[in-house]
């Protein structure tokens, strides 16, 4: 009973405990145990500054270890857009085939930079600045180097979008006897040893000086060049398609300049977060069946260039943490997207749902990210690594369309794009094509009497495209301002297809056993 002069003492306060120490403030480093903790990559992890980047570039050099897809001395393109993930790709490949490297890097790289200003709103003179500062890094970094405006996808000739078969690899033994040949050659005499023991690293110990025959920058674009990107992508009706076509666009400028300068390796400085959200939102565009290339280690789907992605095993805020500490220089560029709200595409939505699931489970990533490693390579009619069969015109993976079974929802999208019944060949004689892949040839001549002539062009370009690409395509009323090595290239097939056709019944096949016999 309360009692008149009885002391209580002080009233508590009701409210929220107050919040635990942060991580790794009072800790020791946990890999050595001594140093103070600079970086805290997930709950209890946290790295010191010289353990960190033992780390970081240990995830870089196991993941290109472990597949052993780059054989010594063989060029490799690294794909660099200015942004924190490529450029880290970049400075780890630099200091991989410098002298104080423990295991060097023994391949001879060479950087792209492409310029995309004209579609993400820059004008002239921030584009100009951009390429200054591109060049001044690149000078930096003394690899030879590309540079390349978006408006080049006008010029690209038509077999960039063909596949050309790879030469076989080898086996491990085949891996093993090149980088001991390599190995020689660096225990070989002085001269012999300045010439071969570090290719592509000539300009590492010096300043970059004027461009060299190594150093390209394509010419400045036209202004009709940039009218027609331009009217190309205004014409285009979602974000969604815009950024899937630009990412089109981007990849086949770099396979061109790839077969063009003999690499035959790509590098992209896809992280672990961005191969996620690429994971999602790929399924949400109807690219379910090309999971594989599109999120894994290696795209074989061009066959002479193969896509590699050496930066898969890190995470964005590795990346940020990484470039912040040992000041990775980098290129800031507004994108195709910038400011957009965050339900303007299919990519920013997903993009946003993925972050901010991974904020409240931060296991949200890895566990995306590692249920794309357990996808296999392997088409529907074919257990290859490669898909066989025909491409589609844009992404170049197999059709994954299903005309035979009607049922299926491939079918049914393939029924409902196709406008016409396909040409049926003439029963009184033989009809020659209405053009040819002769050069000189107006693009405009198929749209008379003739096998590829008979249909509405749009459909004839549709029917050549997988169901991601049609998709993207509904949101382009007309296929006019699309670059003419596209439409010269679906011109080409649908004739080969035809001439094919037509000589169908004068074909002898082989039987299994002939088949089988000429393969052994």
């Amino acid at each position: 009973m309360c009692q008149v002069g009885e002391d209580y003492g002080e009233p508590t306060s009701v409210g929220p405990p107050p919040p635990p120490p942060r991580p790794g403030c009072e800790l020791k480093c946990v890999k050595c145990k001594e140093g103070l903790p600079v970086v805290v990559i997930r709950v209890g992890d946290a790295f010191c500054r010289n353990c960190f980047k033992a780390f970081y570039v240990h995830k870089f050099r196991a993941m290109l270890g472990k597949n052993r897809l780059i054989f010594p001395g063989e060029k490799v393109l690294l794909a660099w857009s200015g942004g924190p993930s490529s450029s880290s790709m970049v400075w780890q490949v630099l200091e991989g085939l410098s002298r104080d490297s423990a295991k060097r890097l023994r391949f001879v790289p060479g950087v792209i930079y492409i310029d995309e200003g004209a579609v993400c709103g820059q004008s002239p003179e921030d584009r100009a600045q951009t390429l200054v500062e591109v060049k001044l890094i690149l000078q930096t970094v003394g690899f030879p180097w590309h540079i390349i405006a978006l408006e080049e996808v006008f010029s690209l000739p038509p077999s960039v979008l063909r596949y050309f078969a790879q030469e076989p690899t080898g086996t491990e033994g085949a891996y093993k006897a090149a980088v001991d040949s390599f190995l020689q050659q660096q225990h070989a005499p002085a001269q012999g040893e300045e010439q071969l023991s570090e290719p592509g690293t000539q300009g590492l110990q010096t300043p970059a000086g004027p461009p060299t025959a190594a150093q390209t920058e394509t010419r400045r674009p036209t202004a009709a060049q940039t009218e027609a990107l331009s009217r190309l992508f205004d014409s285009v009706k979602t974000l969604t398609a815009k950024e899937e076509l630009l990412q089109t666009l981007r990849t086949h400028l770099i396979l061109h300049v790839a077969r063009t300068h003999g690499y035959s390796k790509v590098m992209t400085g896809d992280s672990c977060t961005r191969l996620a959200i690429k994971l999602m939102t790929s399924l949400a565009l109807g690219r379910g069946a090309f999971l594989a290339w599109d999120t894994g280690f290696s795209d074989e789907r061009h066959g002479d260039v193969v896509v590699v992605r050496p930066m898969r095993d890190h995470t964005l805020k590795e990346v940020a943490f990484y470039n912040r500490l040992f000041g990775v220089p980098s290129v800031f560029t507004p994108a195709i997207d910038t400011k957009a709200p965050e339900k303007a595409s299919i990519h920013r939505l997903m993009e946003a749902f993925m972050l901010r699931l991974q904020a409240q489970f931060p296991s949200t990533v890895s566990t995306v990210y590692r249920t794309s490693e357990k996808l296999l390579k392997a088409p529907r009619d074919s257990s290859a690594g490669v898909p066989a069969g025909p491409r589609c015109l844009l992404c170049m993976c197999t059709l994954d369309i299903d005309t035979a079974d009607s049922a299926t929802a491939f079918g049914a999208q393939s029924s409902h794009l196709s406008q016409t019944p396909p040409p049926t060949a003439p029963a009184k004689a033989f009809t020659a094509p209405c053009c040819s892949a002769g050069e000189g040839r107006p693009q405009g001549c198929c749209q008379g009497a003739g096998p590829c002539g008979r249909e509405d062009p749009q459909a004839c370009i549709i029917e050549q495209l997988c169901y991601g690409c049609r998709v993207n395509m509904k949101d382009l009323p007309s296929l006019d301002p699309l670059p003419p090595y596209i439409r010269a290239e679906a011109q080409l097939r649908r004739q080969r297809a035809w001439v094919s056709q037509e000589i169908q019944e004068y074909l002898i096949e082989d039987s299994d056993e002939e088949a089988h016999s000429g393969e052994s």
